[in-house]
């Protein structure tokens, strides 16, 4: 099962992330997060992850220009579109950078994962984050949860990634009750938002750890 740990932006949590066993590494670009990180930063850290893990550059909507800018400066292996883009911008995003594309979907109801639908095929990945509660200014990171009990209706063909309020507390319940291929995690492995906490980190892959163990 590959784990990601996103919004990163300091060598020792880069470092705490890679030596845990994360399979990827995540890093924001948008402006209004308190993880946002610049391209220039985002390049150098995402060093220490080649022929470890796969690095990852999450956007929001994005223009050409921007990813332009993003891509060069950080070459990544994974491009992760959080934002409204549709089916079309995804297949227009992998045509222009040959690079894999996972793309967010905000849940809440059963309804929400119809559109996922509309993504098969043409994104490699999704990621099912918690649907943002009203007001809020960023589309995911906001520590909160949504109901797994939905996944069970979804066609286990679309390979996705588990997000949205997971933490070493609730880690294992989510594991028992959903079979993602991946789990992401930003702000509980936080101490603040936009602080990564290195003991968090380490306490998120034991919790996963143990309930591998008991499930084996």
């Amino acid at each position: 099962m590959d784990i990601k740990i996103c919004g990163l932006s300091t060598p020792e949590t880069v470092n705490a992330a890679l030596d845990g066993g994360a399979s990827h590494i995540g890093f924001i670009f948008f402006t209004k997060s308190p993880r946002n990180v610049s391209a220039e930063t985002a390049g150098a850290l995402r060093q220490a992850a080649r022929g470890r893990a796969q690095a990852v550059v999450v956007t929001v909507n994005a223009d050409d220009d921007a990813l332009d800018d993003i891509v060069s400066a950080v070459e990544p292996d994974v491009l992760q579109l959080h934002g409204s883009e549709t089916p079309e911008r995804v297949s227009a995003v992998k045509a222009r950078y040959g690079l894999p594309v996972m793309k967010a979907l905000s849940i809440s109801t059963a309804d929400d994962l119809v559109r996922a639908q509309s993504f098969a095929g043409i994104a490699d990945r999704l990621l099912f984050d918690a649907k943002p509660p009203k007001g809020a200014e960023l589309p995911g990171g906001n520590g909160i949860t949504f109901d797994w009990s939905l996944l069970a209706t979804l066609d286990g063909s679309l390979p996705y990634m588990l997000s949205g309020g997971l933490n070493a507390s609730n880690v294992g319940d989510a594991l028992a009750r959903v079979h993602p291929s991946g789990l992401d995690i930003s702000s509980g492995v936080e101490s603040a938002p936009g602080i990564k906490d290195v003991a968090l980190i380490k306490a998120f892959f034991a919790a996963i750890r143990s309930a591998q163990q008991r499930a084996a």
